[in-house]
């Protein structure tokens, strides 16, 4: 009892193939009746074939829409030869939804690197210029437990941007006094601030 079952199953298969062949034919010469049942019997498979590669069926609707444009576009150049209409179609859904996800995918590494390099943290100018304010009263507070020689050698360093040698010669002192006057102030400095 299978065997009739199975013949009739194949017997169907070669029917619907040939069917398939005959539309595409006619559709590569310009046929637009031959194409719409093409495409009624097609795109259930085109469709089928890009929703399992995207898992999305707003993309895998987009991608059957593009492949069925394909086929229209390309089927006067379909070779029975080469394989069945349903391959053919199948190939270019899964190549064109392959395609799909590099696409996406690639989108949102450069939507995700656009972000990170145009990324502004919020910020709240009323409270960074409290924190500068404060910032520079502890500073101004650190500078005052310098001895006034070692204040002196490290603000002319520091912000008058002069070079160890150059506050040595204005001073009239010895490069490794100028050099130990400011290690210690700095060294001050940072205990200072390390406890506010």
């Amino acid at each position: 009892m299978t065997q009739p079952y199975s013949r009739t199953r194949a017997e169907d298969r070669a029917s619907r193939a040939a069917r398939l062949a005959e539309l595409i034919s006619r559709s590569g010469e310009g046929d637009a009746q031959a194409f719409e049942s093409l495409y009624g019997e097609v795109a259930p498979l085109v469709y089928g074939t890009a929703t399992k590669v995207l898992r999305d069926s707003h993309h895998a609707a987009e991608v059957t829409q593009e492949v069925l444009v394909e086929i229209w576009r390309n089927a006067s150049g379909f070779d029975p030869v080469s394989g069945s209409v349903t391959s053919w179609a199948a190939t270019i859904a899964h190549r064109r939804a392959v395609d799909r996800v590099r696409s996406v995918q690639s989108q949102r590494e450069r939507d995700e690197r656009a972000g990170i390099e145009n990324y502004d943290p919020p910020r709240d100018a009323v409270v960074e210029q409290t924190e500068q304010s404060m910032e520079r009263q502890v500073l101004l507070e650190c500078l005052d437990t310098l001895s006034d020689l070692q204040r002196s050698t490290v603000q002319k360093a520091y912000y008058d941007g002069l070079t160890y040698r150059q506050v040595a010669e204005r001073a009239g002192l010895a490069l490794a006094t100028v050099k130990s006057r400011i290690r210690d102030g700095l060294k001050k400095l940072r205990q200072c601030l390390e406890v506010q």
